[in-house]
């Protein structure tokens, strides 16, 4: 699981625990966070890994390392994303739209982005399923499940971080390529492309005086929750959705239809 110091990823990490699973917990940087996560689980054998996604020669390291502590890798749940690095100093301006954004800072924008919410999730996944073709799985346990956590911005668009929104584009068609070609040995590939979700990191926006008009984007008149998504994410791994391979999971409270 990357990314699951907070947010989706800790909720997710607890939905697997709570199914009788182990789980390597992923994070940059926020070991002691991670750790709490960790130490909060149900069970046993969990563990807490480090590695920056956007560094490409840190994730085999982190990947050997993740099966050494599980025996084998059953499931990757790409969930580590970047949304917006900290505003420029003196500057108000989030993310980095077009009009307001110098070159050099769009080129780092891209850059940086891409690397860690698309490349990054690419080389995880190579890393992840290369083990799972190499290793035969438990009796009576599926070859593999990888699920990628996309976005509803990779279709209605991120006007403000365009970088994020064709990251998640090209994880959900980068999913769905490998979908087909993961098929024959028994390994499925789905995404999730959930829309505004309650965390600790969006509570001061659903707060603030924008809060209403974030929540009146749903019919529902709120957000999604992340043990929502967590239990959808849990369920696109099991072997009963198995047959969901290829799909990208509209997640959003019918607050963007396409």
């Amino acid at each position: 699981m990357t990314g699951a110091s907070r947010g989706v990823g800790a909720a997710t990490a607890l939905a697997f625990a709570q199914g009788g699973d182990r789980v390597v917990l992923h994070c940059r940087g926020a070991v002691e966070r991670a750790e709490e996560v960790r130490a909060s689980l149900p069970g046993d054998g969990h563990a807490v890994v480090t590695a920056d996604l956007g560094d490409s020669a840190a994730i085999p390291s982190l990947v050997e390392e993740s099966a050494r502590l599980l025996g084998r890798i059953d499931v990757l749940v790409n969930n580590a994303a970047l949304y917006v690095e900290e505003p420029v100093a003196g500057s108000r301006r989030i993310g980095h739209p077009l009009a307001e954004t110098p070159y050099d800072e769009w080129v780092a924008a891209w850059r940086r982005t891409l690397a860690v919410n698309l490349e990054g999730a690419a080389h995880v996944t190579w890393c992840v399923a290369r083990q799972m073709l190499d290793i035969e799985p438990a009796d009576g346990v599926r070859r593999g499940a990888i699920v990628n956590v996309g976005s509803r911005g990779a279709y209605r668009g991120e006007p403000d971080v365009p970088a994020y929104g064709a990251a998640k584009a090209g994880l959900h068609a980068m999913g769905q390529s490998l979908a087909v070609s993961l098929a024959p040995h028994d390994i499925t590939v789905t995404s999730i492309a959930p829309g505004f979700i309650a965390t600790d990191l969006t509570a001061g926006m659903l707060d603030g005086p924008g809060g209403d008009a974030i929540r009146a984007q749903s019919p529902f008149g709120r957000t999604a929750t992340a043990e929502e998504v967590a239990a959808a994410i849990h369920w696109l791994a099991s072997s009963p959705a198995g047959w969901s391979s290829g799909a990208v999971l509209d997640f959003n409270g019918a607050s963007y239809l396409h």
